[in-house]
């Protein structure tokens, strides 16, 4: 079955149709390309100068699924099939290496007014993030 999902990553927000047999959660290699950076290959996932083996993630239509590519790319995955929302966050080899060069990676949140403010906006300034969640 298809269906229109909200595909999030830390770069972008894709609406994208998302075919859901079972367990499997699929998107064209396209997307995944859009989304991630990742490539489909005939070597595998390949971004940059990596490539990781595809082994059973690619099915015969050529679609990708997410649940095996997250795995398969130390990606972290959730599905919401309530919202309609697929979250695919950094790889845990990448947020391993920010924290290690001690580098905030970039945002934009807006203030009580509604302007928004860019981390770079403040490079060589002192910046205190505070952040609040209610559970």
């Amino acid at each position: 079955m298809t269906t229109a999902y909200s595909l999030i990553t830390p770069t972008t927000t894709l609406s994208t149709d998302v075919t859901e047999m079972g367990a499997a959660v699929t998107v064209s290699a396209e997307i995944l390309q859009r989304a991630t950076g990742w490539v489909l290959k005939p070597e595998g996932f390949c971004r940059a100068d990596i490539c990781v083996p595809a082994r059973d993630s690619v099915d015969e239509n050529g679609k990708v699924d997410l649940v095996c590519f997250a795995k398969l790319t130390g990606h972290p995955l959730v599905i919401d099939r309530a919202e309609k929302a697929i979250a695919l966050g950094e790889s845990s080899a990448t947020r391993a290496q920010n924290m290690s060069n001690l580098q905030a990676p970039e945002f934009r949140l807006p203030d009580i007014t509604g302007t928004q403010h860019a981390l770079s906006d403040y490079r060589g300034k002192k910046v205190l993030l505070a952040a609040y969640a209610s559970w």
